[in-house]
């Protein structure tokens, strides 16, 4: 398997099917192309323009190689970083994503991967510049006007192409079966990773153990007084749980 079919392994997981949510700028999209973009593909193949839902798996592959891939030279790219840039082509441009790498770098920022771009970024440290690349980029998102609606499924694409690009740029390895499908912007997906990030959290883990524990103790008592504050301080327990789930999702 050749660098871009690594890649594009990796973003299908982020792309998944055909969406049209009526807050996407990017309007009625399949697989991560949208359908101003296929149109411009099939009327320089000279072929009839149809519906996005369409688009056949060779169309798909072409489009990001040509269009994202080679757009920003990926295979002249350090592994781990070609990847990065590879992803932020796909959602933000391929010209944007290209400044992102030269501002990092030192180069000139133009938009356009030429050979002084190329060279700087083999000279830098790769785990250094995928961190300050993704923060760049997801700087950028928070000031979209979409990002609450978004951000949630944002952030964490953003998250998973971090650690994906820094695992191959380490060892020349990437673990797809580790990516996650980005959760939307609300919904069970996201809610229940947050619980599982609160639930991980020491600090919070340990404040509610510490609220169970003191029921504990009081069950261990007799009488219906002993009952009763027990079971305020479980409920208590319970409310702290919605409290900083509902906190991390805001």
């Amino acid at each position: 398997m050749d660098r871009f079919e690594r890649a594009f392994a990796l973003l299908a997981v982020h792309e998944g099917g055909y969406v049209n949510h009526p807050d996407d700028p990017g309007g009625a999209t399949n697989r991560g192309v949208t359908q101003r973009t296929y149109d411009d593909y099939r009327c320089r193949h000279g072929i009839a323009i149809r519906d996005v839902r369409s688009i056949t798996d060779d169309e798909v592959a072409t489009i990001y190689r040509n269009q994202y891939w080679d757009a920003v030279r990926a295979d002249d790219l350090p592994g781990g970083v070609a990847y990065c840039v590879f992803d932020a082509a796909v959602n933000s441009g391929p010209g944007r994503a290209a400044r992102w790498l030269q501002s990092g770098i030192g180069a000139s920022v133009d938009g356009s991967v030429g050979n002084e771009t190329v060279g700087l970024a083999a000279s830098v440290d790769p785990l250094r510049l995928i961190d300050g690349y993704c923060d760049r980029r997801l700087a950028f998102m928070k000031r979209l006007r979409h990002w609450p609606t978004f951000k949630n499924g944002w952030s964490r694409r953003v998250a998973e192409v971090r650690a994906q690009s820094k695992a191959w740029a380490a060892n020349g390895t990437t673990q797809p079966s580790q990516v996650a499908q980005p959760a939307k912007a609300d919904g069970p997906e996201s809610a229940a990773a947050t619980l599982r990030d609160t639930l991980t959290d020491g600090k919070s883990v340990g404040t509610i153990a510490g609220i169970v524990g003191s029921a504990g103790a009081l069950l261990s008592g007799h009488g219906p007084v002993q009952y009763a504050i027990a079971a305020v301080l479980v409920l208590g327990a319970l409310v702290g749980v919605w409290w900083l789930v509902k906190g991390r999702n805001a």
